[in-house]
């Protein structure tokens, strides 16, 4: 049996883990990995991409960064999370506001030390992210609109780390003869961009009264839930646009079995978007689009769905 304050210990972990929100760090790194290994560098092997020791300290940098994020987001919403997600925030009080600051400046400081092992322009690229972040979660959340995609911006940010850990090694004539690979990236972090950014105004939506009471200037507030719905409405038919030359253009194999997919998915979001009035609703199409993201992060897979059948060959031969 656990004594009481090992109880104590463990439930603060938990708390910790809830303020990180741990569950969605490795989706993150799996979505970079499986960028590097399927679009960024077919060529290598995957098992070189895997061992790579640098690519890992970007990965790792990237999710630490990421989580600091989350516990910098929940110390400046801690009055607001009462309001709009009490039992999440029950829990999430379990760690003190003081320890909340530890562990962020903990978090940054290692992600700066590790960042040296890449290389001094990794160290800055990260700096710049850390303070974006808190410049986000301190000011600009809450502002309508700017909030919003500088929200979706950070969340697309840490590929663009990875994009240019490859592409900075490569000679200018070599950056040429892979702008395709270039532009298919481009065009992932556009329609991951679009999808982040329509669920950070659902959010707005489900979070209404939170930001009404603490002062938060979001689209809803300010210019009615009808307005919003039109935004997300024209937002969420602008993914067309990505995703044509996702299918139409490059090659992505069967990934684009996702992205059809993903439309029929998205039509039915936007019937039940102008049905729904309730923030129970507008959490039900919330889920939905995390669930989109995520599934669209293991299907990147689909794009050589040969390693589901032949893993271990294709891991050492790609």
């Amino acid at each position: 049996m656990l004594s009481r304050q090992q109880k104590l210990f463990v439930l603060k972990m938990v708390s910790l883990f809830s303020v990180v929100r741990g569950y969605n760090i490795p989706i993150i790194a799996l979505a970079q990995y499986l960028s590097a290994i399927f679009i960024l560098a077919p060529e290598r092997r995957a098992l070189s991409i895997l061992l790579d020791f640098q690519l890992f300290i970007i990965v790792l940098a990237s999710s630490l960064t990421i989580a600091s994020g989350y516990i910098i987001n929940s110390f400046y919403d801690s009055k607001k999370d009462l309001i709009n997600r009490p039992y999440k925030s029950k829990l999430d009080r379990l760690v003190s506001q003081k320890t909340k600051l530890q562990v962020y400046f903990s978090l940054n400081f290692f992600v700066a030390l590790i960042a040296f092992f890449v290389s001094f322009r990794a160290v800055m690229f990260f700096s710049v992210y850390i303070f974006l972040i808190w410049f986000y979660s301190h000011k600009i959340k809450k502002y309508p609109l700017v909030g919003n995609l500088m929200a979706a911006f950070l969340a697309v940010l840490p590929f663009f780390g990875i994009l240019l850990y490859f592409y900075l090694k490569m000679p200018l004539y070599e950056i040429e003869n892979n702008s395709g690979k270039l532009a298919v990236i481009v065009s992932h972090a556009v329609f991951l961009f679009l999808l982040i950014l329509i669920r950070e105004m659902i959010k707005d939506l489900e979070n209404l009264k939170g930001d009404l009471a603490n002062d938060y200037k979001t689209i809803p507030i300010i210019y009615g839930e009808e307005i919003s719905k039109k935004i997300i409405t024209g937002l969420t038919i602008l993914t067309v646009v990505p995703v044509y030359f996702l299918i139409n253009v490059y090659d992505v194999g069967y990934m684009d079995l996702y992205f059809y997919s993903g439309f029929i998915v998205l039509i039915f979001f936007l019937l039940y978007l102008w049905k729904w009035k309730t923030k129970e609703g507008y959490v039900i199409l919330h889920n939905v689009l995390k669930f989109l993201i995520v599934a669209g992060v293991f299907c990147i897979v689909l794009i050589n769905p040969s390693v589901l059948w032949h893993g271990k060959k294709v891991l050492m031969t790609i």
